[in-house]
Formats: structure tokens, C-alpha cells, sequence
């Protein structure tokens, strides 16, 4: 008998994944691959059930002689093994980066003969409702606040951008790229008091309320699903960071990242340029056991930003604060650094890898922005994160067409970098 292989990336069974099983059935043999938790992830889908649950999904449809796990979302180690006859898919790869999949499935099986069968794509209201159920699932903030932590599990390093609008937070939830034969996204979202307060006009100087920053945050929350990290500067009083604590929590976001300085806040890549005060380490455990024993639930973190690097006390102060910091019951330490080279951060990590293996380390690039992600990994970083860059591209990008307007009393010049109203109209609706 003729071997058949299909696999899909859901939580569901519609008609459409019946269509595609029983065209699979009239071939052969059917082995169904379930694709597993951290290559989901990869594909622009989070799983809302566990891997067992949607492999026992398949097999109660009494379509599959054989369910397995796929463990990668390209396919030759699955065809490498399997050698099928056919894959059955659904034609709705044909566009996209997908398209990448796809031909990675057509070089696989033209070195022995096999042969891909395109179904054509199911789309009625039924599945689309179904679609945007799981969509609005994915965005309830008891699934959104836990996914951080399910990242910090599966991937090898959380890959966050900086947003701060409904439509930055459109361009991080749905960018997806091919390279290298592999698919790349962002896994999570920053939230940023920078760019924050400048995309409203005003001061990083705290002069942005949590109230005003709230309102940003359930903009972002509307439209998207990924996970927020949310730039908490010093974490203010520790009245209001406890207060602030549960609402965050409550909203569905998934941390909170505080730095150990005092006062008026000032940005630390101006370093010693301006006067900085670093808060206490015996206050600045303070504040994060209160906001631990604030907590509802255990999937929220407190995350512990250190100020030492920056304000040039050291690897050891930093390395004293974070050994305190974990231990007053913070969920994750973020180091940083205002020089080019990341040889100061690195150092840190390997120091801290040493007395402390599970603790998740947070980079924010910035200035060392060279480095690349496996080079992080390799330190034992955990996330990282792009903090400013779609506001500081999109600045100069707007300013410049400003000015050509005004140069050429027209707007004919500066057409040719506009984003096509079709393709904006088209990344808001898909949501």
C-alpha cells in the first residue's frame, strides 16, 4: 500500500482539515504529523491545547492509520524518514512565506519520485469563525499573560520588539520572514516608556502616567496576541508598584521589567553624562518582594533591571545585585550596557551562568547591537530585546516625507516609499 503524509498546525478539526484527511485516504496508508509546541510557535500559531491533546484529536477522527510529531516545521528529516508515496497539503501555501515550506517539501520528494497533491483550501464562514475564535482565545489575557513563561521553555531565546500602538503592535504580531530555509518571527512584545512618551510627544522623564500607559497597553492588547513585556522604568513608589502589579496582571500582560534607580528618571544610555541615583540594594529587594506577594498568579514576572554596568560600578556590584535580586523572589535579571562592545555583558553573563543556571538573563542590544542571537544564547541569554528601533526608523522616515512635500508643493515624490493602501487596509482587517 501506498504511504501518505500530511501534517497540520491546529487545535481544531474543521472541514477543511477533513477534506484534506479523507483526499489523503483515497492514496494509501495516512500517517498525520502533528506539528509539535516549539515549531508551532515558528508557524504564527500558539498552541492552546497540549501536543497529546492534539494528537489524540486526529486519531479520534478515525482518518489516520498514524499519528506522529514533527518536531520541525521544514520536512526533511520527516520525508528523510518516512519516504511517503504523497504529501497531501492544503493549497493555501502557495503564497507567503510558507511558499518556502512548500518547496522544501518539492525538493524532498523529487529525490526519490514522491509526489505533493494540493487540496484546495476551505474557507466559509464556518471556519472563519472558528479561525477567529481561536485568535480571540489566544488574546484572553489568562492565555496571553502565561505565554512568556511556555517561551522561556521552548524557544532559545525570546526574540521581543518594541511597539507602541495598535499598528506597531500589528507589524510585530504578524511579521514573518523566510531565511535560510527557516521561518523567523517575534515571539514577544516591549512596551517601551521611550518610545512610549515620544510617540506622545513628551519627555522620558516618567511624565507619562501608568494610567496614560494602560490605555497603550490595551491598544496593543486589542489587536494582537503575543505576549508584553512592559517597561515599568523604576517601578515608583512601592504603594503604586504593588497596585500596578495586579492591574498589569489582571490586563494579561506578562511582566514587568524595574530598574534600581531613584529619582527623576533619566535615560541610562546617558550613563554618568547626567546624574543617576541607584537605589539600595536592601530597598530595591524591598520592592520586589511586595510585588511578588502582590501577585494572583504564579505565571506574572517581576523582572530586575541593573543599573551597575551603566553607571560604571562594575561586574561585582552587578553580580551582588543580582544574586539579591533573585533571591528577594525576582522572575528574571536584565543587564545592561551602554558601550559598542558587548564584551562587559557578556562577562556578566558567564559570571552569573556559574552561580546561577536557571534564572532567565534579559539583553537590550541598543548600543551592542552587532551581536547576534546565537551569540546571546551562547552566554545564556534568555530574551532579547529590540527596545527602540520601529520608532526610531519610523521618525526619520516620516520627517523626510514631510519635507518633500514641502519642497515640491505635491505629494508624486514621495509615492514611491508609501506602503500601498491596500496592503495597510489588508494588515488591519486579517487581524
Amino acid at each position: 500500500m501506498k504511504k501518505v503524509y500530511t501534517c497540520f498546525c491546529t487545535d481544531v478539526i474543521h472541514e477543511g482539515h477533513r477534506n484534506i484527511l479523507q483526499e489523503a485516504k483515497k492514496y494509501g496508508e495516512v500517517t498525520v504529523g502533528i506539528l509539535s509546541d516549539a515549531a508551532m510557535i515558528k508557524f504564527n500559531r500558539f498552541p492552546t491545547i497540549t501536543m497529546e491533546e492534539r494528537k489524540k484529536m486526529i486519531a479520534d477522527t478515525g482518518l489516520a492509520d498514524t499519528v506522529m510529531i514533527q518536531n520541525e516545521i521544514m520536512y526533511d528529516n520527516v520525508i528523510g524518514t518516512i519516504k511517503p508515496d504523497y504529501v497531501i497539503h492544503g493549497d493555501n501555501w502557495q503564497n507567503g512565506p510558507e511558499r518556502a515550506i512548500r518547496q522544501n517539501v518539492i525538493d524532498n520528494l523529487e529525490k526519490y519520485g514522491g509526489e505533493l497533491i494540493e487540496v484546495a483550501y476551505t474557507y466559509n464562514e464556518n471556519v472563519k469563525k472558528i479561525d477567529d475564535n481561536i485568535k480571540e482565545k489566544l488574546a484572553m489575557p489568562e492565555f496571553r499573560r502565561k505565554r512568556l513563561r511556555q517561551l522561556l521553555k521552548l524557544c532559545p531565546i525570546v526574540k521581543t520588539i518594541e511597539v507602541h500602538s495598535g499598528l506597531t503592535g500589528l507589524i510585530a504580531e504578524k511579521t514573518v520572514v523566510e531565511h535560510n530555509g527557516e521561518l523567523n518571527q517575534f515571539d514577544a512584545m516591549w512596551l517601551s516608556s521611550l518610545c512610549d512618551s515620544t510617540a506622545k510627544g513628551k519627555p522620558d522623564i516618567e511624565l507619562v502616567d501608568m494610567s496614560s500607559r494602560m490605555r497603550t497597553i490595551d491598544d496593543v492588547m486589542e489587536v494582537t496576541t503575543k505576549p508584553i513585556i512592559l517597561d515599568g522604568d523604576t517601578g515608583g513608589l512601592e504603594e503604586h508598584f504593588v497596585y500596578n502589579v495586579r492591574t498589569l496582571e489582571r490586563m494579561g500582560v506578562s511582566a514587568v521589567i524595574i530598574e534600581d534607580k531613584t529619582g527623576l528618571k533619566k535615560n541610562s544610555l546617558f550613563g554618568t553624562e547626567v546624574e543617576q541615583t541607584q537605589d539600595s540594594i536592601e530597598n530595591f529587594c524591598h520592592k520586589i518582594r511586595a510585588g511578588k506577594r502582590a501577585q494572583r498568579t504564579e505565571e506574572f514576572m517581576i523582572i530586575a533591571r541593573i543599573e551597575s554596568l551603566i553607571l560604571e560600578k562594575g561586574q561585582e556590584d552587578a553580580m551582588k545585585r543580582a544574586t539579591a535580586y533573585v533571591e528577594a523572589g525576582a522572575d528574571a535579571i536584565m543587564i545592561h550596557s551602554r558601550k559598542k562592545s558587548p564584551d562587559e555583558i557578556f562577562a556578566f553573563c558567564d559570571a552569573f551562568r556559574k552561580v546561577d543556571a536557571k534564572t532567565p538573563i534579559v539583553v537590550v542590544p541598543t548600543s551592542f547591537n552587532s551581536v547576534t542571537e546565537d551569540e546571546f544564547v551562547s552566554h545564556g541569554v534568555n530574551i532579547v530585546i529590540y527596545a527602540n528601533q520601529l520608532t526610531r526608523s519610523a521618525f526619520p522616515a516620516m520627517q523626510s516625507t514631510a519635507v518633500e512635500i514641502l519642497k515640491n508643493h505635491r505629494a508624486l515624490e514621495v509615492d514611491a516609499r508609501l506602503m500601498p493602501f491596500k496592503d495597510i487596509i489588508t494588515l488591519i482587517d486579517d487581524i
